[in-house]
């Protein structure tokens, strides 16, 4: 996934600038439409590695887990039966898998990033919103709007996969510092 996201992000920043291009120099609205979707586009994209990268610098990965907002609420259960998390799991697209290896890491270390990994999905999901603005100076509100709420729940279910995850993880680490047996928790 780390590739694609810096290949393709990019690609579409350099297909946003040669339809504006196109748009400026022949004014054809089919430019224009093609400059709001790449340039729509290319802004999730950048966005998602601006995020990552920034949160990365002042996390490094590192969380204190004992903060509430890293623990589950009781509702949450059933929100995780309702979008059938447990069974979608193994499907996510993960940014990095390595971070995820319990072979190269310690339980503490995954859960810790996975908790970073969720601050940044649920950061994103919020910056997901800003393209509505553009909507003031191109019109096309729907497409905004409809784009923003699909990127914004995309990203909110990655939180989500990280936030059914971890409590076991979480237990799996108490249980280990008391002399418990390892064992597989994913």
């Amino acid at each position: 996934m780390k590739k694609f996201l810096l290949i393709t992000a990019p690609i579409f920043v350099i297909l946003t600038g040669i339809s504006v291009w196109a748009w400026l120099c022949f004014g054809l609205g089919i430019f224009l439409t093609l400059s709001i979707t790449f340039g729509t586009t290319a802004y999730h994209f950048v966005m998602r590695l601006i995020v990552g990268f920034a949160f990365n610098i002042f996390m490094g990965n590192k969380a204190d887990l004992s903060k509430k907002w890293y623990h589950g609420y009781e509702f949450e259960k059933k929100l995780y039966d309702f979008l059938k998390i447990r069974k979608l799991k193994k499907n996510v697209p993960t940014y990095d898998r390595s971070l995820f290896d319990p072979r190269s890491h310690t339980w503490q270390e995954i859960a810790e990033a996975m908790c970073q990994a969720e601050l940044v999905h649920e950061t994103i999901a919020v910056l997901s919103f800003l393209p509505i603005i553009a909507g003031v100076w191109f019109g096309e509100f729907p497409v905004f709007i409809i784009t923003s709420v699909l990127a914004a729940l995309f990203d909110l279910y990655l939180a989500t996969v990280q936030r059914y995850n971890r409590p076991r993880i979480i237990k799996h680490i108490s249980e280990s510092k008391k002399g418990g047996e390892s064992r597989s928790v994913l």
